[in-house]
C-alpha cells in the first residue's frame, strides 16, 4: 500500500506540474500576442505623426499645387474649379428663396427670406433626410425624379403662405461634387466622390437634369445657380462678415475654396469680373503629397476604394473614411491574436464601423470605457476587457489627431497662397510691403465632422495656431456654420438676380 500511495502522489505531483507548465506558457503565450497587439497600434501611432515641421512641408505643397493649378489645366492634383461667383451676398438681398443640397450622406431643402439687411435672414421649414443608399448607384433619372419629389412635397407642406400670387420660385442646387462650370447656373459633372456611382451622369449638365425633373412634375421652379457646398459655406460667411474668404466643409467628405484675385487665375486670361476676383473651388480632396503620413492601412483602404489612386488627402480627413482606417487597424489586432474572440470577423466588413461611433468611442469618459462596450457589443463583439477597450480609444484619438492635424496645415496652405500667414505667400503681382501686412481672415467651416466631432475640432484648431504662430493666428478666426452651404447657396442666387 505504501508504494502505491507513492506512485499516486508522485503521479499527482507531475500532472500539477504538466498544468502549471500549460498554465505558464498560455500565459507566456498571451502576454506576447498582447506585446504584439500594442506594438501594431506603437507602430501605427508612429506611421500617422504628424509633427508641426513635417505640416509645414504639406502647407508648402498646398500652395505651391494651388499655384500650379491656377496656371494651366492638368497643371495640378488641385484642378482649382472656377465658380463664376464673383459677386458675393452683401446684405441688402430681398425675396424668398429655395435651396436644396445633395451632399455625401443627407439631402436638405430650406427656404430662406431676406429682407434687405444683414440682421434680416429668416431660415425656415428645414428639411434634413438621409440619401436613399440604392440612389447612390441608380440612374440619373431616378436619382432627379427622387429630388423633384422631395422638393414637390417640401412645396405642397407651404400651402400658399410663400407663393400666394404664383410667381415662379428660384431654387439654389447646392452639389457637393466636382463640376466644370460654365456659368453660374450650368456645370458639367467631372466626376462622383463620396461612394456615388452613376456613370452616365458623368459630363452632364446637373443644372439640366434636375430643371428637367422639376418640369416634369410640373413645378414652377427655375434651377437659378448650381452651387459646390463650400462656395455656399463661403457665401454665408461672408454675408455675415466680409472678412471670410476661405470656407471648408468637413464631412462625409472633405474640399476647401476661397476667394482669389482674377489677375492670379492664370489659366484664364484676361477674365473680368467687377470685384476683381473670384470664388475658386479647389476640390483638395485630390491633394497629393509625400510629406502626407501614410500608412499601409491608408494604402490597402484606397487600393480597395471605388477609386484606387484618387482623393489620396479626402481618404486621411474625411468622415466617410476615418472609421474604417480604425476598423483596419482593429482587424490586423484580431488577426494577431485573441482578444476580441469568436466575434471578431465582423471586423473584415468594410466600413462596419462608422466614424459616428469612432466619434463616440473617442469621446467616452466612463471610468470602465461603457460607451465602447456599447458599440462593440451593437457590433456582435462582448466581453472585450477594459484594456482592449482602452487601446481601441487610442486607435481613434491617432486617427483622429492626424485628420486634424492635416486638415490645419490645408487650411494654412490656403492662406499661404493668399499671403494670409504671415510670410506673403505665393501672391504675384504684389508689392512685398502689401504682402507682409496682416489682416484679419475668417475661415467659415462647416459638415458634420468638424460640428460633432470635438476632438477633431480640437486637434485642427490647435495644429493651425502651431503652425501659423501665435502671433499671426490671432488674426485667423475659424467660424463654425451649422447648414452654412444651403443657406449660403440660396444667398448667391439673391445676389446673383439682383446684381
Amino acid at each position: 500500500m505504501g508504494k502505491v500511495a507513492v506512485a499516486f502522489a508522485s503521479a499527482a505531483v507531475v500532472a500539477a506540474c504538466s498544468v502549471a507548465a500549460v498554465m505558464v506558457r498560455r500565459r507566456v503565450k498571451s502576454r506576447r500576442k498582447w506585446r504584439t497587439v500594442v506594438e501594431i497600434v506603437k507602430e501605427f501611432e508612429e506611421g500617422c505623426d504628424a509633427p508641426v515641421g513635417r505640416l509645414r512641408h504639406v502647407v508648402d505643397a498646398m500652395a505651391v499645387e494651388m499655384h500650379a493649378g491656377l496656371a494651366s489645366e492638368g497643371g495640378s492634383k488641385l484642378k482649382m474649379l472656377l465658380t463664376y461667383v464673383h459677386d458675393l451676398p452683401n446684405g441688402t438681398e430681398k425675396g424668398t428663396y429655395y435651396a436644396l443640397h445633395l451632399g455625401g450622406t443627407y439631402f436638405r431643402i430650406l427656404r430662406v427670406h431676406l429682407g434687405g439687411e444683414r440682421s434680416y435672414l429668416d431660415v425656415q421649414d428645414v428639411e434634413r433626410h438621409p440619401i436613399p443608399s440604392h440612389l447612390m448607384n441608380s440612374t440619373s433619372e431616378v436619382l432627379f425624379n427622387f429630388l423633384a419629389f422631395s422638393l414637390e412635397r417640401f412645396i405642397q407642406k407651404e400651402g400658399n403662405e410663400s407663393n400666394s400670387q404664383g410667381v415662379k420660385r428660384e431654387l439654389a442646387f447646392t452639389f457637393s461634387f466636382p463640376v466644370k462650370h460654365t456659368c453660374i447656373s450650368s456645370g458639367v459633372l467631372i466626376k462622383w466622390t463620396k461612394g456615388f456611382e452613376i456613370s452616365e451622369m458623368v459630363g452632364k449638365d446637373i443644372a439640366e437634369c434636375l430643371q428637367g425633373a422639376l418640369n416634369r412634375r410640373g413645378l414652377d421652379i427655375h434651377v437659378a445657380a448650381l452651387v459646390n457646398d463650400t462656395v455656399g459655406a463661403l457665401s454665408l460667411g461672408y454675408y455675415h462678415d466680409p472678412d471670410t474668404v476661405v470656407a471648408v466643409v468637413f464631412g462625409t467628405g472633405s474640399n476647401a475654396c476661397y476667394l482669389e484675385r482674377t489677375d492670379a487665375i492664370i489659366k484664364c486670361q484676361g477674365l473680368l469680373t467687377t470685384s476683381g476676383s473670384m470664388v475658386v473651388n479647389m476640390e483638395w480632396g485630390n491633394f497629393w503629397s509625400s510629406h502626407l503620413p501614410r500608412t499601409a492601412y491608408d494604402i490597402d483602404l484606397d487600393a480597395e476604394s471605388s477609386n484606387p489612386n484618387d482623393m489620396g488627402f479626402e481618404k486621411m480627413i474625411a468622415g466617410l473614411y476615418l472609421g474604417d482606417i480604425v476598423r483596419r487597424v482593429i482587424l490586423r489586432m484580431s488577426q494577431e491574436s485573441d482578444i476580441f474572440g469568436p466575434s471578431s470577423s465582423v471586423f473584415s466588413q468594410p466600413y462596419v464601423l462608422r466614424t459616428n461611433s469612432v466619434s463616440a468611442m473617442h469621446e467616452d469618459d466612463t471610468p470602465e470605457l461603457q460607451e465602447v462596450a456599447r458599440i462593440l457589443k451593437d457590433l456582435g463583439v462582448s466581453d472585450v476587457p477594459l484594456k482592449v477597450r482602452k487601446l481601441m480609444v487610442k486607435i481613434c484619438d491617432v486617427v483622429t489627431r492626424r485628420a486634424g492635424r492635416l486638415a490645419a496645415a490645408g487650411i494654412a496652405g490656403i492662406l499661404k497662397k493668399i499671403g494670409r500667414d504671415g510670410g506673403g505667400g505665393i501672391t504675384s503681382g504684389r508689392s512685398r510691403g502689401e504682402m507682409q501686412m496682416q489682416r484679419r481672415t475668417v475661415v467659415g467651416v462647416e459638415g458634420g465632422l468638424y460640428m460633432k466631432y470635438t476632438m477633431f475640432r480640437e486637434y485642427m484648431e490647435e495644429a493651425l495656431v502651431e503652425i501659423l504662430g501665435e502671433e499671426v493666428s490671432q488674426y485667423v478666426v475659424v467660424k463654425a456654420m451649422e447648414d452654412g452651404s444651403s443657406i449660403g447657396s440660396a444667398l448667391l442666387v439673391a445676389s446673383s438676380l439682383q446684381s
